[in-house]
């Protein structure tokens, strides 16, 4: 990549888990009864032919790492976790009484925060209450995010026996400076024993995620953790940058300085050696920042044009309605979205007052759902078109003239009502997306909002 593409396109820009991105929410027009009439009318269209994602959020974990970006809460009282868990179940109570019917479960994810913070008895607790009152749907898919540290046996054999066949364990890199750095000392034995035993155990994919642009990291550092790697072959990796947002997350992110960070080409260039050491080891490119083994569901979704991307990042199945539990969490009706409170104590306030703990969100217009259709097929599948009368919108004259630069920069090409992003662009998909980002345009950000694209 050369350094002038670098120089013209490193803007501070959205990840498109969602359109509007939360900044461009319209918070002021936003009611809870607008939310609960959205996902109510999504239910009813979607619930028997493709079923419901739940996503729980977990946020506990003994120790803060300084890259994350989550919602956290950082404790080693583990006496917090049954208060949680009942609340969890009585926000999905609340959620049943809206949706009036019987869900069927497509997808679960547990995140975090580190869901393995809670004993593998109590996880048991919360998911066999969720799934007494559910169905599931064909195919479904069960997913949780392990920490190499204190994901124990049981914790897997547990999730397993509920129905659990994915996991994903956070790697970041195996250079020890590193991860001092970010305070996430794990050693390559501890993620060999998880994923071992996770295989052992019967699970189908076994996820890494691995980050780029940590501080102090080099190319060779992220050569080093790709070849043990490597060793362990994990189906599925995210190989995705680090977001760094101080203005944003606090002193979460202040364990090091801004100078310790890698230059932008520096940077790129840790991408783009690594890709090249993921392809040649047999992983394939998904989306943004993301390879999967052929084998992989993920894979497989990506080449029968099926992947799907929500705020749980890219998914191998599409369900148009999400509903996240737990502080902090976002929920997707399709028609609107809705993010809960991000404090415990006000969200075990509003349940106990039989209330769903939303504090925010924003139902989407027309031109909103046309424009989410236009980036979610350029993050998914790197490409769209508009020559159905429901694609188009009054702006796109505006944009195809946007897009030109790019095409002039050879990074995507025009078909007759059609664009797609050439593989020399695909590392610009964020800048491609802004383009159509219609919100972003009319009412650009005094201060940055979001992490740089490149």
């Amino acid at each position: 990549m050369s350094q002038s593409l670098i120089d013209k396109y490193n803007v501070s820009g959205p990840r498109y888990t969602s359109y509007p991105t939360v900044p461009y929410w319209n918070t002021e027009a936003f009611s809870l009864v607008q939310w609960k009439a959205s996902l109510k009318r999504s239910f009813e269209e979607h619930n028997d032919k493709e079923g419901i994602s739940l996503y729980l959020h977990l946020p506990f974990c003994e120790s803060l790492c300084t890259f994350c970006g989550c919602h956290k809460r950082i404790t080693k009282r583990h006496e917090v976790e049954m208060p949680y868990i009942k609340a969890v179940l009585k926000e999905w109570r609340l959620y049943l009484d809206v949706l009036e019917g019987k869900p069927k479960i497509k997808e679960l994810h547990l995140g975090g925060g580190t869901p393995t913070f809670f004993s593998p008895e109590h996880l048991h607790l919360l998911i066999s209450e969720l799934l007494m009152t559910s169905d599931l749907a064909d195919n479904y898919e069960f997913s949780f995010e392990g920490h190499p540290n204190n994901t124990t046996e049981a914790h897997l054999q547990t999730l397993f026996d509920l129905g659990f066949r994915r996991v994903s364990y956070g790697v970041q890199d195996y250079n020890l400076t590193i991860q001092k750095a970010i305070n996430r000392v794990q050693p390559f034995e501890n993620v060999k024993r998880a994923t071992d035993l996770a295989r052992a155990i019967g699970y189908t994919s076994v996820g890494h995620d691995i980050i780029f642009g940590l501080p102090f990291q080099t190319e060779a550092d992220v050569i080093e953790t790709i070849n043990k790697t490597e060793e362990l072959r994990p189906d599925r990796i995210a190989f995705y940058s680090y977001a760094h947002v101080p203005w944003i997350k606090g002193n979460g992110q202040r364990g090091f300085s801004d100078a310790d960070l890698p230059s932008p080409a520096s940077k790129r260039q840790q991408y783009e050696t690594g890709k090249q050491r993921l392809q040649q080891a047999g992983y394939v490119e998904i989306g943004m920042d993301h390879f999967a083994l052929k084998e992989d569901s993920l894979y497989k979704a990506m080449d029968t044009q099926k992947l799907h991307r929500n705020f749980m990042g890219y998914t191998a199945s599409k369900t148009h309605v999400m509903i996240g539990l737990g502080v902090s969490s976002i929920s997707d009706s399709w028609y609107g979205f809705a993010q809960n409170v991000k404090s415990n104590q006000e969200y075990y306030h509003l349940l106990e007052h039989g209330i769903i703990p939303v504090f925010k969100g924003h139902i989407l217009n027309a031109e909103d759902l046309v424009i989410r259709k236009h980036i979610l097929n350029l993050m998914c599948h790197f490409k769209t078109e508009w020559k159905d009368d429901a694609l188009q919108f009054d702006a796109l004259p505006e944009v195809l003239i946007k897009l030109k630069e790019f095409e002039h920069d050879g990074l995507l090409v025009f078909n007759p009502q059609q664009v797609r992003v050439t593989e020399k662009g695909k590392p610009f998909i964020r800048n491609i997306c802004m383009a159509f980002d219609l919100l972003l345009q009319r009412k650009k950000p005094e201060t940055q909002l979001f992490s740089m694209t490149i």
